[in-house]
């Protein structure tokens, strides 16, 4: 099972370069080792805030530091960062996988405010942009955003998330739980931004992509062709027997590998990688890009300890 424990030193190592250095206002932080090994026993043992254990300082500072962190990307380009490093050492299988995943939403997540705030911004550091905007929430961080839906079983949340053939996952995108898998295929894919660690543009574009019936249509395989992935899709049997039927007009079948296509478990076991940790499994944040920053958080971590 996916460790659970503080920071090592040689994870440490990798972060510590890529974190902002202090704040105008109070100038440095409090030492953000502390901070982060307090965010990771949230994410494994889904405690209230103000439960965490007093060795990593005020649980304010530590709440607040994964809410800001969360608004302004530094999660997400952390996560970059270690995938860079990764990709730099042929250590990333670009034979990839897509697929979702619902989540449980408790009752404390509901209730935002509709008059809150948008997403908070905080000074620039190594690992900042000018954008507060979150990626991957849609409707951003305002009311129509909080990637809330309801359902027979309650509240939910959908996880959608490109994987690597190691299991590990590349993009994230977060929508509320009644949201079909197939309209977030491309933003999935167009989240994939792994930077180069010398000269040259991001890698952007996988080998092959693998995804099961959900994400069999037209829109999506016309998508693929347009930026040269091969894909390997099941068709649906309602487009079958409409090929079938227009005899020589309803055109030839798609491509499908059926050896390709027994690696999608991957993508299966990057979500229970993601779901070992317990305030990912079950949602407790009430506004959406805090929850799409404790997924990444999560991944960040799959990404450090595989």
């Amino acid at each position: 099972m996916l460790s659970r424990g503080d920071l090592t030193d040689d994870e440490w190592a990798v972060l510590e370069p890529l974190l902002p250095l202090g704040n105008n206002r109070c100038g440095r932080w409090r030492d953000h080792r502390q901070v982060i090994n307090g965010i990771i026993h949230r994410l494994g043992t889904s405690c209230q805030w103000r439960e965490l254990p007093e060795r990593f300082g005020p649980w304010q500072t530590v709440h607040k530091r994964h809410v800001l962190w969360s608004a302004d990307g530094t999660w997400e380009r952390l996560l970059q960062h270690v995938q860079a490093a990764a990709d730099a050492a042929g250590d990333i299988d670009w034979d990839i996988n897509v697929d979702s995943t619902s989540v449980r939403a408790h009752q404390h997540a509901a209730g935002a405010r509709k008059d809150s705030p948008p997403a908070p911004t905080m000074p620039k550091g190594p690992a900042q942009s000018s954008s507060p905007e979150p990626a991957g929430v849609p409707g951003g961080g305002g009311p129509a955003g909080e990637a809330l839906g309801r359902s027979r079983g309650g509240l939910t949340t959908k996880v959608h998330l490109a994987a690597d053939g190691k299991c590990r996952p590349l993009s994230l995108v977060v929508t509320p739980g009644q949201r079909a898998d197939c309209t977030q295929f491309e933003p999935v894919l167009d989240k994939i931004h792994v930077p180069r660690t010398g000269p040259g543009r991001p890698r952007r574009r996988p080998d092959s992509v693998s995804a099961d019936r959900a994400y069999s249509n037209g829109v999506i395989r016309a998508y693929l062709r347009r930026r040269g992935i091969r894909c390997v899709i099941p068709e649906k049997s309602d487009s079958r027997a409409v090929r079938l039927r227009k005899g020589s007009r309803g055109g030839r079948p798609p491509a499908f590998s059926p050896a390709r296509y027994k690696q999608r478990n991957t993508v299966e076991r990057s979500v229970n990688k993601l779901k070992q940790f317990r305030a990912v499994a079950t949602r407790y944040d009430k506004r959406g890009y805090i929850y799409l920053g404790t997924v990444t958080a999560a991944a960040l971590l799959i990404w450090l300890r595989s």
